[in-house]
């Protein structure tokens, strides 16, 4: 049930001036139509002037300059991290990662985690629907150590198949990843009963939250999962900027994922020591404006209320699975119910490949995204090669989905679908 009643709406068209690229026009005059945040999103002018702030007036080098520009870079470094472990519910600063991207994290996990607990015969339990970043690492670690890989599979309108995780669950495996949000079919998956059901088997569970954290309120408490990963740059953030949260008994046992400068505690020419979590998974020099960047975009989004955006994305996501509905001969895929998925929507237009459907659609200035989405697996269980997906954020309006209509009318004719 929407909140909406209880939350006061998100403003996106104040909040679409924050975006100093949402006013660029095309050839044409036509104003952008930005539908593509699933993939990565727009950068608020909060976060492009803290980025900018930190190369223009404090670049250096952090942690260990004991000058100035130095000591002004550490701190709002690692202001960045307490502003991100607050925003996750993280129980400690120490406990949140910094990384490139959400596929690092998940790396991170398979190469330091998993190569010292997985061995031989035993199960990893992923889903039909999950991103390449959340496949592949499991399947190297796979062939490494001997162990075995399982998929939940989806129900025919994209949801995981709760029976079959059951089923795969009594085969009591070492680690239970999944998407807490799909972003080819907007499934929201309910993370916390996959994380009670995964710990009753002894299972640790790892939570792909790309897709998530950006777009809904998300308590890693809350949830008690062992591992979550998500991106920056698909949260307002630079790209270049990621977190790895991780339960800090289970950082401390971990290994380090690379070795280096930064992570080490001490260094002799037969042996290291370690330092402290994080700073044992953070190797060499990090990109420090874009975590500067992705602290701005934490307080962006937070002063915005977590809340208010994903109230703001479920209306706006029913009205265009209306509008869509209109249009000769589309096929949605996903849940029906806006209460359960997000704004990522895909679709096909009759027997039109959905890269001709882009193209139409770009030259009107709206902005989507067309391919399997990194997703192939499940585009081969859904019959498909690909599909067009428009994804919706905070500053996105229902004028955007007019002009995402309209556009797929315009598309239709062209090839008299």
């Amino acid at each position: 049930m929407s909140t909406s009643t209880l939350v006061t709406p998100l403003d996106a068209g104040a909040v679409r001036a924050d975006f100093p690229i949402l006013a660029e026009t095309n050839e044409r005059g036509q104003p952008l139509t930005f539908l593509d945040s699933a993939a990565s999103s727009q950068k608020p002018a909060a976060v492009l002037d803290a980025l900018d702030s930190y190369y223009r007036s404090y670049n250096a080098n952090i942690h260990r300059g004991v000058y100035a520009l130095s000591e002004k870079a550490t701190a709002r470094y690692e202001e960045a991290r307490h502003l991100v472990a607050d925003f996750i519910g993280a129980a400690s600063p120490r406990e949140c990662v910094f990384v490139r991207n959400t596929t690092e994290a998940i790396n991170l996990v398979a190469q330091t985690w998993g190569r010292r607990h997985v061995g031989p015969g035993d199960l990893i339990v992923l889903t039909v629907m999950d991103h390449h970043s959340n496949l592949v690492p499991w399947q190297m670690l796979a062939e490494e150590k001997g162990a075995d890989l399982a998929h939940v599979r989806i129900t025919s309108d994209g949801r995981l198949e709760m029976d079959h995780l059951d089923e795969l669950l009594r085969r009591e495996p070492k680690l239970v990843a999944f998407p807490h949000v799909s972003n080819a079919l907007g499934t929201v998956n309910d993370a916390a009963e996959i994380v009670r059901r995964a710990h009753a088997a002894g299972s640790l569970v790892l939570i792909d939250g790309a897709q998530s954290v950006p777009h809904l309120p998300v308590d890693v408490r809350v949830l008690d999962c062992d591992f979550l990963a998500f991106s920056g740059h698909k949260m307002l953030a630079p790209m270049g900027s990621g977190v790895l949260y991780g339960k800090r008994a289970l950082l401390e046992a971990m290994p380090p994922f690379m070795g280096g400068g930064s992570m080490i505690r001490k260094v002799e020419l037969g042996r290291s020591t370690w330092a402290d979590v994080p700073a044992k998974f953070e190797a060499g020099t990090p990109a420090v404006g874009e975590a500067i960047g992705l602290g701005a975009a934490v307080e962006y989004l937070s002063a915005l209320g977590m809340d208010r955006v994903r109230d703001h994305e479920r209306e706006l996501t029913a009205y265009a699975l209306d509008r869509l509905a209109e249009v000769p001969d589309l096929t949605v895929y996903g849940p029906a119910d806006p209460n359960q998925r997000s704004g990522a929507v895909s679709f096909t237009v009759g027997d039109v490949h959905p890269h001709d459907v882009a193209a139409i659609l770009d030259g009107e200035n709206v902005a989507v995204r067309a391919g399997h989405h990194c997703c192939q697996p499940l585009m081969r269980e859904l019959g498909l090669l690909a599909t067009t997906r428009a994804s919706f954020y905070v500053y996105n309006t229902e004028e955007d989905v007019d002009r995402l209509a309209a556009a797929l009318r315009k598309a239709t004719a062209i090839f008299a679908v």
